[in-house]
């Protein structure tokens, strides 16, 4: 049972404020739920929708825990960024209030080289790995070279040349907390994205959409989301379900990204146990009907959660991400017609002036986003595209 707060409104430490957290905040709101938001960014989006705010790093773990000590918490919760789910996990054990996941299950979710392990020891089908603070002989090349715990591709490489192979490893290890580098053979075929919902172990599969990346150098950055997608659906629900399973996920949220290799043959490329940082909950609400982010809070909070039954609201979805032009950003326009465009059910916009854009290379460089639904998936995607284009960024860089 949650602790009685003495408030009204149960009280909910949410860690992190920014993109990848507004639909969860927003939901919150909705709810009546009383919001604390950890963020080290003071102009991070999602304050705007918090009840009280707190200038704190979402990976200080002893901060956030005397935080969630003093405002008596009911539930913490960690959407959208891997690494603070362990600190989430571990903060609600100590502090002694529910939450989806145990600590030893949260550490494997957050870990890229314990997942390995872990799948390896399952059977679950994924890359050709190994653990390495520099090069070794038998390494593959092709290969992707990344951090076995960060997210967003900081320390990512793909190399195609080994003579890239060394920067790329020591790219990695720099970025890493542990002093490693994970090296992974690259899989070439399209990517797709399972997102689904665990209920006292019992996994329900919900959206699987196809990941439409960016060029490098941002490897792995996704420009769209698209519903359905044109894999085997079976096939990638199952890996993904494996998957949790071999990481002792039994409740909550979980975003799985599964690359469909030679002959059609699921891999499972990391699994993360909480809600996609790309709008994932809201495309699957409107997909079908599936409140995402409702599941989380309940989930977050101790309630009694029924397994979801997913109905399709629509033939297709899509979220399209807005990019910027490099530099300050000065002002923007077409916001307004793109959220007439039919089809439209979203609009997000994640910075205000004054905000400097860099080149696109990872996932927190995106400006924003545009929800469209459609008959097919492909109306939905040119649907999602069309009302991004009718949205214009000046900055000061595009003006000289």
């Amino acid at each position: 049972m949650a602790r009685d707060s003495g408030e009204r409104h149960p009280r909910l430490l949410v860690l992190g404020a920014g993109p990848a957290q507004l639909g969860l905040l927003e939901a919150a709101r909705e709810r009546g739920l009383f919001t604390i938001v950890v963020d080290r960014d003071p102009g991070a989006p999602g304050f705007a929708l918090a009840g009280r705010r707190a200038i704190v790093s979402t990976e200080d773990e002893r901060g956030i825990e005397r935080l969630a000590q003093a405002e008596r918490i009911d539930g913490v919760i960690s959407p959208g960024i891997d690494w603070p789910v362990g600190i989430a996990a571990r903060v609600a054990a100590r502090v002694g209030i529910p939450h989806p996941l145990e600590p030893a299950g949260a550490a494997l979710a957050v870990s890229k080289a314990r997942q390995r392990e872990r799948l390896e020891q399952a059977g679950v089908p994924q890359p050709r790995w190994r653990l390495v603070t520099g090069v070794e002989r038998g390494l593959p090349v092709p290969c992707v070279v990344k951090a076995p715990d960060r997210q967003g591709q900081r320390g990512l490489s793909v190399v195609r040349d080994e003579r890239d192979l060394a920067p790329a490893i020591a790219a990695a290890v720099d970025a890493s907390r542990s002093g490693s580098a994970l090296v992974e053979e690259l899989v070439e075929g399209p990517e797709v994205t399972v997102n689904a919902f665990s209920v006292d172990g019992e996994f329900v599969p919900l959206t699987v959409t196809d990941r439409i990346t960016a060029e490098p150098p941002a490897f792995g950055v996704a420009l769209a989301h698209v519903w359905p997608s044109r894999a085997d659906h079976g096939a990638a629900e199952k890996v993904a379900a494996d998957a949790a399973a071999a990481l002792g996920i039994r409740s909550g949220p979980t975003y799985t990204q599964v690359r469909i290799g030679a002959g059609g043959r699921p891999k499972v490329m990391e699994v993360a146990a909480r809600l996609g940082g790309g709008h994932d909950a809201e495309l699957c609400r409107a997909a079908l009907g599936v409140d995402l982010n409702g599941l989380a809070l309940a989930a977050a909070l101790g309630e009694q959660v029924e397994p979801p039954v997913p109905v399709p609201q629509v033939g297709g979805a899509t979220t399209a991400f807005l990019v910027a032009p490099p530099g300050s950003l000065l002002g923007l326009d077409g916001v307004e017609d793109a959220e007439r465009a039919e089809g439209v059910v979203a609009v997000r916009v994640y910075r205000r002036p004054g905000f400097r854009f860099g080149e696109l290379r990872v996932g927190s460089d995106r400006a924003g986003a545009v929800l469209a639904v459609g008959d097919s998936r492909d109306e939905a995607y040119e649907r999602a595209r069309s009302a991004a284009a009718l949205i214009r960024f000046q900055t000061d860089a595009a003006l000289v």
